[in-house]
């Protein structure tokens, strides 16, 4: 038997940038999490993270807020990369809503506690507590914007 890790498991979802989208891309990402080793708080927080993320894609990175896909103006998507096993995860969401990388960077290192009176803008902030790492970088088709957090077990 061989000494080496076993290699992560890897989910690829090309959804459109809808709400209804996010429910069943949470639920499958789960199940599949699951399978892969992924356990506790780690799986949690794992589901946690890729809803807040492919949200985000929704509402900020060209879904305009569209509940269904036939809300769509246009055949706008999200790209969730989810690899996994029980050393971890690495969930990748990227979108086509433009943004500027650099702007949103300035959200992963916040000076104090989001504004609870704020209806929203606490997602970065609640995600870099369970994540031990959150990345945002261009996307590879230059369209939008790629977030990836990773957790370690």
């Amino acid at each position: 038997m061989s000494d080496q890790p076993k290699q992560p498991e890897v989910l690829d979802m090309l959804l459109p940038a809808a709400h209804s989208a996010v429910r069943m891309a949470r639920q499958v990402a789960r199940k599949f999490a699951r399978e892969a080793g992924v356990r506790g708080d780690s799986l949690e927080a794992m589901s946690l993270v890729i809803s807040e993320l492919l949200a985000n894609a929704v509402d900020h990175g060209g879904g305009k807020a569209a509940m269904e896909a036939t809300d769509l103006a246009a055949p706008v998507t999200m790209h969730l990369v989810l690899e996994a096993s029980r050393a971890g995860w690495c969930a990748k969401v990227s979108d086509q809503g433009g943004g500027d990388p650099e702007e949103l960077r300035e959200l992963l290192h916040p000076g104090e506690l989001p504004d609870l009176e704020d209806e929203r803008g606490r997602g970065f902030f609640l995600m870099l507590a369970m994540v031990d790492e959150l990345r945002i970088d261009r996307s590879a088709d230059g369209k939008g914007l790629l977030i990836t957090a990773v957790k370690r077990s």
